[in-house]
């Protein structure tokens, strides 16, 4: 458990996670989410990224759509490609190489 949140308890005088009600209970699992993650990273970006497309394009599928939502698709896969045409590159260059290599 994240040290803020036990000392928080701790103020509170709550003794362990089953006296938490409803929304108390909600609200500390959020909490406990948010801050086990841990440092943003190039591959939660990029899944972030994948997932918005995949709503915005579920969308399409039932012909509800929004310039919003076009624009934002366009700018998700801008930033997908920028992620991605480094490794592209990469593996090419090195299939390449591999081929001079081994002729």
């Amino acid at each position: 458990m994240n040290p803020k949140l036990q000392k928080l308890l701790e103020k509170r005088q709550i003794q362990g996670l089953e006296d938490l009600k409803g929304s108390e209970k909600q609200d500390f699992d959020r909490w406990e989410r948010v801050l086990s993650e841990g440092e943003i990273t190039v591959e939660k970006i990029k899944l972030f990224c994948e997932s918005q497309i995949r709503v915005i394009e579920a969308n399409w599928k039932q012909f509800t759509h929004t310039d919003q939502q076009v624009i934002a698709h366009t700018i998700y896969k801008a930033i997908l490609e920028c992620i991605t045409s480094p490794v592209a590159e990469k593996e090419q260059l090195e299939r390449y190489l591999q081929q001079i290599i081994d002729t």
